[in-house]
């Protein structure tokens, strides 16, 4: 088992299991399609990556994502506003697979703040993704196709293909998020 310490910020955690396994910054950009400078701000603890951005480092990686992940649930579901402002300004999750490990598929509950979206990255991982909103009303564009979905309502999607969320409603967004891959 990787000696990454569970109470280790997510980017130290990151940084520490890349220099163990004799990576490079470059070599885990060309395994992810991620640029190298955002997993070096992933690594500083200046952004903190989506679920599905933790789960392609983690293959990467060749690590469980619960390596990763470990923190994130207890964060999550703290539910203050300081707890949700440790994951990004405007986006947390909480894992709700967390004896999903070494699995496909992966549960995941997401909160986006009032308007606000996720800042200027779009993402793509392979495999599915399965979204249903349960409260608020989200914009979630996959390649150019805008879609608008309200409480009760739900897309599923080929997650390879590049694919932007936010929050589009006045009131905190929270969705169920599955993402199954391969």
């Amino acid at each position: 088992m990787p000696s990454a310490k569970k109470g280790q910020p997510i980017g130290k955690r990151l940084s520490k299991m890349r220099r163990e396994k004799k990576l490079t910054l470059k070599h885990l950009a060309n395994e992810t399609g991620l640029a190298t400078n955002f997993i070096s701000q992933v690594e500083k603890g200046e952004v903190i990556p989506p679920v599905s951005v933790i789960l392609q480092l983690s293959r990467a990686l060749e690590i469980d994502s619960s390596i990763l992940l470990a923190e994130e649930k207890q964060r999550a579901g703290k539910k203050s506003a300081e707890d949700f402002k440790k994951r990004t300004d405007a986006y947390t999750y909480e894992t709700l697979t967390p004896e999903a490990i070494n699995k496909h598929l992966k549960a995941f509950k997401v909160f986006i703040d009032a308007k606000s979206e996720h800042k200027s990255i779009s993402y793509q991982h392979l495999g599915e993704e399965f979204q249903y909103v349960l409260k608020g009303k989200v914009e979630v564009m996959v390649g150019e196709n805008k879609n608008i979905l309200g409480p009760g309502q739900s897309l599923h999607f080929n997650s390879s293909i590049a694919h932007k969320l936010r929050n589009i409603s006045s009131e905190k967004a929270e969705l169920l998020v599955v993402l199954y891959t391969p």
